[in-house]
């Protein structure tokens, strides 16, 4: 049997700082110096993208669907209506609210790089920043979809929104029928991320598959 006495010196161990951390360090010690940021603060802005998850779209999207005045004015100004909600835009970046219905479908993509809603959904997942699906979003949309087990039915239209480093965008799904007299919380419990990008639709099975 193998003994665990002895010393793990090496876990934990520090090795000296690399080429780009010597340079990331003197980088913003140089803009601090200039008074463009201040100490600490690209840690806290770290910490803000580290605190953004999904379920603050999901909040966005269950306000839409039970409030017609808030779903106008998210349509109409998407930054400004989630700032309603004390959501907090960390850069100068736009946003616009893209809403599903029975004859148009939006999918969201970013063919340059991953320019995403990070503020209301956090970090994108890996495949979207893959070239496949950047690529085939634009030219094959209806066929990607399907491979996320999106079935688009023939007279309904798909519309590929793409992303910019100035603009992103958020899909509002459209809400699943069985849903009247769900709370905004039960509602917010379906959305899931990929419904808020449009690869998939919002469905009674994702809260029995999150329960």
């Amino acid at each position: 049997m193998h003994s665990h006495d002895h010393d793990h010196q090496g876990i934990g161990a520090t090795e000296p700082p690399g080429y780009f951390d010597i340079l990331q360090a003197a980088l913003e010690e140089m803009l601090i110096e200039r008074k463009i940021l201040k100490p600490g603060e690209i840690e806290r802005q770290i910490d803000v993208l580290d605190s953004r998850t999904p379920a603050l779209g999901a909040k966005v999207v269950a306000r839409a669907w039970t409030d017609p005045e808030f779903r106008a004015r998210l349509l109409a100004d998407g930054r400004v209506t989630c700032e309603e909600l004390g959501i907090t835009f960390y850069d100068d970046t736009g946003l616009i609210v893209l809403e599903n219905t029975k004859t148009v479908h939006n999918l969201v993509v970013c063919t340059l790089c991953s320019c995403y809603p990070r503020p209301l959904l956090g970090l994108p997942p890996e495949w979207y920043k893959l070239k496949p699906y950047r690529a085939r979003a634009v030219i094959e949309p209806r066929a990607l979809l399907a491979e996320f087990g999106t079935i688009i039915p023939q007279d309904v239209e798909i519309r590929v929104a793409d992303s910019t480093s100035a603009l992103r965008f958020l899909v509002l799904p459209l809400r699943p029928e069985g849903t009247d007299g769900y709370t905004e919380e039960q509602l917010a419990a379906l959305v899931t991320r990929d419904a808020m990008i449009g690869v998939v639709p919002v469905t009674l099975n994702e809260q029995k598959a999150a329960a």
